[in-house]
C-alpha cells in the first residue's frame, strides 16, 4: 500500500505555484541473469534518503538548475550518483501528471542512456546505488515504475528499425552478442540460424580479420557497425 504524505503548506498557494522541473535518466545495460549466463536488460536506481518516499528506489535524478542545459543536466545527475558518463544519452520524454509528487507539481523531463558493458562495470554501487533487473521492478517512488515501462517499450520499438542494438555493444562484436542483444531486450528466443543469415545479408555489419579469444571451441569471428551513430530513420528524441 502506497504511503501518502501530506503537506502543511497553504493549499491555494500550492495550486498558484509553478511547477518544479526535475531530470530523471533510464540507464539500461545487458548483465547476465543469474547462474544460467543469459544476458538481460539491468538498469541502476537510486534509494531515496529522504520524504517523500524515503527509502524506496528511483531513477537518477534530481531538480533542474537555471544556468544548465538538459542534456548537461542529464550528464550531471547520471556522474554525481552512479559515476557513468554514457555515450549514447537522449531525451526520451516529459512526465507531467498533476499528482507525480505529493508535496509539489513536478514536471521531469527524463533521458535515457544505453551503456556499454565496459562502461556498466564502472558504475559506482553502493548501499543506496544499486543495478536491478528492468523487468522484475518492485514498487519504485514517484511514477518511476511507468516510466521504466514506457523506455521498454520505446527501446523495443526502436529495435525493429533501427541501429540501436549497437549501443549496448563494444566496436567489436560476434554475431551471437548481437543475438544476445536482441534476445535479452525483446524478452525471447530467436532462431541462431536465422538470426546469423538476417545479419550478414546487412550493409552495415561488415566482417573484420579479427576472432574473439579465449573460448573452448573454435574462435568466432569480430564483426563492427559501419552505418551511421544514429538511430536508424527515426532520429526523434520525443515519441
Amino acid at each position: 500500500m502506497k504511503t501518502v504524505y501530506t503537506s502543511s503548506a497553504n493549499v491555494a498557494e500550492r495550486r498558484l505555484a509553478p511547477p518544479s522541473l526535475a531530470i530523471s535518466t533510464v540507464i539500461f545495460a545487458l548483465r547476465s541473469d543469474g547462474p544460467s549466463g543469459r544476458k538481460a536488460l539491468w538498469l541502476p536506481l537510486v534509494r531515496r534518503i529522504r520524504e517523500p518516499y524515503k527509502g524506496l528506489w528511483a531513477l537518477p535524478g534530481g531538480p533542474l538548475v537555471h544556468d544548465e542545459s538538459l542534456q548537461d543536466a542529464a550528464a550531471r545527475n547520471l556522474r554525481d550518483t552512479t559515476g557513468l558518463a554514457p555515450e549514447y544519452l537522449e531525451q526520451l520524454y516529459a512526465f507531467g501528471g498533476l499528482h507525480r509528487s505529493p508535496t509539489q507539481r513536478v514536471v521531469s523531463i527524463v533521458y535515457w542512456a544505453l551503456v556499454q558493458p565496459t562502461e556498466a562495470a564502472l558504475a559506482d554501487e553502493s548501499e543506496n546505488v544499486r543495478w536491478f533487473h528492468a523487468d522484475r521492478l518492485d514498487e519504485l517512488a514517484f511514477d518511476h515504475n511507468a516510466i521504466v515501462d514506457y523506455a521498454l517499450w520505446r527501446l523495443r520499438n526502436k529495435m525493429a528499425y533501427s541501429s540501436i542494438a549497437y549501443h549496448l555493444l563494444g566496436e567489436f562484436f560476434t554475431l551471437a552478442q548481437v543475438r544476445e542483444v536482441y534476445e535479452a531486450v525483446l524478452d525471447c528466443r530467436l532462431d541462431p540460424a536465422n538470426f546469423r543469415r538476417q545479419l550478414k545479408a546487412t550493409p552495415e555489419i561488415e566482417a573484420t580479420g579479427e576472432y574473439l579469444q579465449g573460448g573452448k571451441h573454435r574462435p568466432p569471428r569480430l564483426y563492427r557497425f559501419t552505418g551511421a551513430p544514429g538511430l536508424g530513420p527515426d532520429n526523434r528524441s520525443t515519441p
